[in-house]
């Protein structure tokens, strides 16, 4: 069951189906799911989920998480 945060016009859970189906891996995805969040989760801020995307992103790129 997503959260509200991930509830708009277009479903994230739609988009990131198709990222996968276009061969987007797991880190790219879960970069995705963040940035759509980002703002919207109780109790989460703005730049906390968007430090967590770039984290994905970075340890796709270097093999290590940026913030531990």
């Amino acid at each position: 069951m997503q959260g509200g945060h991930y509830k708009d016009s277009i479903e994230c859970i739609k988009v990131l189906e198709l990222l996968e189906s276009t061969g987007a891996g797991f880190h790219e995805i879960q970069a995705v799911r963040y940035i759509w969040r980002a703002g919207r989760k109780t109790g989460e801020s703005k730049e906390k989920d968007l430090k967590k995307a770039l984290n994905y992103l970075h340890r796709k790129l270097e093999g290590k998480w940026f913030y531990e």
